[in-house]
């Protein structure tokens, strides 16, 4: 499980936007996230260099936890 800290996610629609965002790299990633700690778990065979890519192509910036 990747974790990744991401301040500049908000609300709903930026949560719906980054999973969008990590299932285009791997559709099989489990997403969980928790927008009041404004934090992202991954659970992807993809590397974290490609999902912190993602994540930030969909205009994110996230942090390694």
């Amino acid at each position: 499980m990747i974790e990744f800290n991401v301040q500049d996610m908000t609300c709903g629609h930026c949560a719906g936007r980054i999973t969008k965002a990590i299932n285009g790299v791997d559709a099989d990633a489990k997403v969980e996230i928790k927008i009041e700690g404004r934090t992202v778990l991954v659970d992807s065979k993809a590397s974290v260099a490609e999902l912190a890519a993602a994540i930030s192509d969909a205009g994110y910036t996230p942090k390694v936890a």
